[in-house]
């Protein structure tokens, strides 16, 4: 006896399955949202760079990314690029770079920069950006920064609102993001 297949039945169409398919969307949309703000809120912050203070490594208009939460896990450090409301105007923004912290003794004569007592490289501070101003050797008090933009022939520094009270720093700066071709990180 030989076996007959049976007819495959008929595809019977597929009932459009749109608002399951929009629902799911409008739900994934919602939580990226939600992940996003929480980001900026409590970790990473978009900051555009306005002026020339911190030339040649940013620069006017330049797009970067501050972690706001880093400072809550690790200490500020000589060296590091942040972002602190200006003490005289807090609703103003400054960028620039921490040149010494509480304790230090910091001096500038002529434009070369000490800290306890020893020269410090500046390799970010190329010859055309430096300046001849001098500081007087000042320890930086508790709770403060010595803070100095790149470009310190074009800068309003510490130099010149004295150290900056740690209330006042927001943000480490990290990354830049725009222009593309100068994607990175920051050092």
């Amino acid at each position: 006896m030989s076996h007959v297949p049976s007819p495959l039945p008929e595809a019977v169409p597929a009932k459009p399955r749109v608002l399951p398919t929009l629902a799911g969307w409008a739900r994934d949309l919602t939580v990226s949202l939600v992940v996003s703000a929480l980001i900026i809120i409590f970790l990473y912050q978009p900051v555009k760079v306005e002026g020339t203070s911190m030339l040649p490594g940013l620069t006017d208009q330049e797009r970067i990314f501050i972690n706001k939460f880093v400072y809550h896990l690790e200490p500020i450090s000589r060296g590091d690029i942040v972002v602190f409301h200006y003490p005289r105007d807090t609703a103003k923004s400054y960028i620039k770079r921490v040149i010494a912290v509480a304790g230090d003794r910091v001096q500038i004569d002529d434009g070369r920069v000490y800290v306890n007592g020893r020269r410090i490289r500046e390799l970010y501070v190329p010859d055309d950006y430096r300046d001849d101003r001098s500081y007087p050797e000042t320890v930086v008090p508790r709770n403060t920064y010595f803070l100095l933009g790149d470009h310190r022939s074009s800068s309003s520094d510490s130099r010149d609102f004295g150290p900056v009270e740690r209330q006042y720093i927001y943000g480490k700066a990290v990354f830049v993001y725009w222009p593309m071709e100068k994607l990175g990180v920051l050092r």
